[in-house]
């Protein structure tokens, strides 16, 4: 039997479509429209402005800080590093009536105890003051710091306190400034303590130098700067006994302030039984980064336990600092305009300062 034939259906044609209502056509989605419904779960959010807002009289955005609040970080920093330099260029600092010893002093070491007694003579120098550095570190930075050769076959303090030769023998003029004066240590000085252990008056050896020195002098110096090794042995004991003053470096860092408890008892048995006119007078906070709270919460201790002794000045962290040494200057001079050198300058000033003002109050 034959298949029957199938019947073809209808085909629309094209342009019928198009009278297609609106309701039954097939709707694309743009892609504006796909991102907008990709979350099934957010609705669109439409931003309808109120009826009273101006946008015509809004207040204008700026995106820098208004001028009353104090301009930007940098320039705040300027201006208080501009303030004071202009303070103590016009400052006249007052010389003392008698000569100030003093012995820089720590002995932890790495805490600014030479950079401290180098910056501090170049300020007092610059400001019309005459300094003797002595230093009684084998290492003999401070000697490098100042210009000063400290070679093994140069006299130096070591034959002084062996050898009992005469001071005025190995001062040495620095090459920091006319008015500085430096006393090198050379490497000789290690086996110093070994040898002064044998003889008569050890711990005096120093003193009667500096003593008989400054009384052969028409004008004797007005500050002398005694830089310590990082010990407690004879050669620091020297030093105390030597000087009026003590002053002392803490480095911002919670391992300075460790060893400080034994160095003041080590004080105070020196004040008792070999110089009844040892105090100290001085504490200088050092390295000082404001970044941190630690550097914070130090400063903060050192200044509640001594606050008569902790000077304003804090020396910051300052890679001219560290830089000055190796080209044989003071901060000061390498770099005058730094902050290291500033803040060494403001120090000076205060130690100065301070002086006179006890003095005038003793004398009213």
């Amino acid at each position: 039997m034959a298949p029957e034939p199938v019947e073809a259906e209808p085909v629309e044609d094209a342009a019928s479509t198009d009278g297609m209502a609106e309701a039954d056509r097939p709707i694309e989605a743009s892609a504006q429209d796909q991102g907008a419904g990709s979350s099934e779960s957010a609705d669109p959010v439409e931003y309808e402005p109120s009826a009273d807002a101006d946008i015509a009289t809004a207040p204008p955005v700026s995106r820098e800080t208004e001028p009353e609040y104090g301009g930007t970080p940098l320039a705040d920093q300027i201006a208080d590093e501009t303030r004071r330099r202009i303070a103590l260029e016009t400052a006249v600092l007052p010389l003392p009536v008698q000569t100030r010893v003093f012995t820089i002093s720590n002995q932890k070491g790495g805490v600014g105890k030479t950079t401290t007694a180098v910056n501090l003579a170049a300020a007092l120098a610059r400001s019309g003051a005459h300094v003797l550095v002595v230093d009684l570190d084998p290492q003999g930075n401070a000697s490098t710091a100042l210009g000063v050769d400290h070679r093994s076959d140069q006299q130096s303090v070591y034959e002084v306190l062996v050898a009992d030769l005469e001071l005025a023998a190995v001062v040495r003029p620095s090459t920091e400034h006319e008015r500085l004066d430096c006393v090198p240590a050379t490497i000789h000085l290690a086996g110093a303590e070994i040898e002064l252990v044998s003889l008569v008056a050890r711990e005096q050896r120093l003193r009667r130098a500096i003593d008989k020195h400054l009384a052969s002098m028409d004008r004797p110096y007005d500050y002398v700067f005694i830089d310590c090794p990082p010990s407690l042995g004879l050669l620091t004991i020297n030093a105390f006994v030597a000087a009026r003053e003590v002053l002392i470096p803490i480095q911002c860092e919670y391992y300075a302030l460790e060893g400080l408890s034994q160095l003041l008892s080590n004080i105070e048995l020196i004040e008792k039984h070999l110089n009844s006119e040892l105090r100290l007078s001085t504490i200088l906070l050092t390295m000082y980064d404001s970044r941190t709270n630690l550097a914070q919460q130090v400063a903060q201790e050192v200044r509640d336990h001594f606050p008569a002794q902790t000077l304003e000045t804090i020396i910051p962290r300052s890679v001219r600092v560290s830089e000055a040494p190796s080209y044989g200057q003071s901060v000061i001079s390498y770099d005058y305009s730094s902050s290291g050198s500033l803040s060494y300058r403001e120090a000076a000033a205060e130690i100065a300062q301070r002086a006179a003002a006890a003095a005038q109050k003793e004398g009213n």
